[in-house]
């Protein structure tokens, strides 16, 4: 299923990121049957990374945001499902690659996610925008209390 734009307040409903830790302003388009979507992060002063010496956002923060976006992506599909949202992890982060070092206020991280692999609750995603590019590797969990548990 294709859809457009779908504002914060909506995408609240769709990740478990809350208060300062959400990235994301809004999906501006997803393909949830292609695997992909389209997101924008409007940089504030109010943003949990904004850092006044530096006088922005440290660039490395769009990895979150590409994150957020696969999470948003995954939650899309979800409620299409009828499901509610799963949690995931990152497994990993390769291909880095840091275009803008600093996301000054006022400016709008562009995300775009397409999936390029998926197999047994593992996908890969090959993540683009105007601040930095990746392909991250996520996995569906059902608990992520796995990764807290001792012993």
């Amino acid at each position: 299923m294709t859809g457009g734009t779908i504002e914060r307040d909506e995408l609240l409903t769709l990740l478990p990121h809350k208060g300062k830790m959400f990235l994301l302003s809004r999906i501006a388009a997803y393909d949830t049957s292609g695997r992909s979507l389209s997101a924008e992060y409007d940089i504030t002063r109010d943003c949990l990374f904004y850092d006044p010496v530096l006088g922005g956002v440290p660039g490395w923060v769009s990895f979150e945001c590409m994150a957020q976006s696969i999470a948003a992506l995954a939650g899309i599909t979800s409620r299409e499902k009828g499901e509610p949202p799963r949690m995931g992890c990152i497994l990993s982060v390769s291909n880095m690659e840091i275009m803008r070092p600093l996301l000054q206020a006022g400016t709008t991280v562009q995300i775009r996610v397409q999936e390029d692999y998926a197999d047994g609750g593992v996908s890969t995603f090959d993540c683009a925008g105007n601040a930095a590019l990746a392909k991250i590797t996520v996995m569906d969990m059902d608990d992520l209390s796995v990764f807290t548990k001792g012993g």
